[in-house]
């Protein structure tokens, strides 16, 4: 059995040297295909595959038609919606993705910016400090558990709202649970985004929740950018010109952003929270990993799709 590393944007050497190790210990093959520049390329390359490595590279149903063996689609991430989970269902593949492995990257990302912002982009002006801040993350998976992590240790006070998670499990992290997006928005000096892209959260972050900060607050984005309603963000910030917004997902209305915020928006040349080597490697070896169980054992814990 043969698995497929496509990676338009390539893991480290020694990530692909670790995962080569784990499929061929196993008994598998392994091809690699980076930095291909035409889809024609993808396409030859997954004809004879049982599995498939990918970062964000886009999976749909023209690369699983060409693709009759293939079995299992891993992205070494967290985020899937680069694969169209329904023609992977309508094929019989399952797709999986390797949460946690980034998160310390992501988390220490949102760490990074907000500090960056905080003291003025280094201007050579008086900022301010995180110590004393309130935070509120939405959501509380493996990356804001990080955040929370961090937080703490930098004296900032955190809340959450996540209905989807235990509120125990939030307490126990030394968190406070919050009822609302609504509550976690007016009343944290912070609010950092970690929430998937879904028919639900698309466009939920926009005019009236962005309004109702706090003096002075910070919007940080590190999870999707479609969660975001570019439209009333823009509207609610220049009503509000003490308001700032952070991210690693360069808006889709960027030149308006920049035209119309100035340093109030901050974002970095491409998406950001993985790229360290660290995660990266750590995410190639869990996809490894987990691309052995499932063809081996059948192990399907991590699969995204129905």
């Amino acid at each position: 059995m043969k698995i497929l590393i496509a990676t338009e944007k390539p893991f480290a050497p020694v990530a692909v040297k670790g995962i080569k190790e784990i499929a061929e210990t196993a008994g598998l093959e392994v091809a690699l295909l980076e930095k291909y520049t035409e889809r024609a390329a993808l396409l030859a390359a997954v004809a004879d595959v049982d599995a498939l490595i990918v970062r964000s590279d886009i999976i749909d149903a023209e690369v699983m038609d060409a693709a009759p063996k293939l079995r299992v689609i891993v992205r070494a991430g967290a985020g899937f919606d680069n694969i169209d989970l329904s023609a992977a269902t309508a094929h019989n593949m399952v797709v999986m993705n390797t949460p946690g492995q980034n998160a310390n990257a992501v988390a220490e990302l949102v760490v990074g910016m907000l500090i960056y912002t905080i003291r003025n982009h280094y201007d050579g002006t008086s900022g301010t400090e995180l110590k004393g801040k309130k935070l509120g993350l939405m959501a509380f998976g493996a990356v804001a558990q990080n955040v929370a992590r961090i937080a703490h240790g930098l004296g900032m006070e955190v809340s959450s709202f996540s209905p989807l998670d235990s509120p125990q499990m939030i307490t126990n992290a030394g968190v406070h649970v919050v009822d609302s997006r609504e509550e976690l928005f007016l009343n944290n000096d912070i609010v950092s985004l970690h929430i998937p892209s879904t028919p639900t959260t698309k466009r939920s972050i926009g005019y009236d929740l962005v309004k109702s900060m706090k003096q002075n607050a910070i919007l940080v984005n590190t999870a999707r950018k479609d969660v975001i309603d570019e439209e009333g963000l823009l509207r609610a910030m220049a009503e509000r010109t003490d308001l700032r917004y952070v991210t690693d997902l360069k808006m889709d209305n960027h030149e308006e952003a920049v035209k119309q915020l100035g340093n109030r928006y901050f974002f970095t040349p491409k998406k950001m929270g993985a790229q360290t080597a660290e995660a990266n490697i750590n995410a190639g070896l869990a996809a490894a990993k987990q691309i052995v169980e499932f063809l081996r054992d059948g192990v399907n814990t991590y699969q995204v799709n129905k």
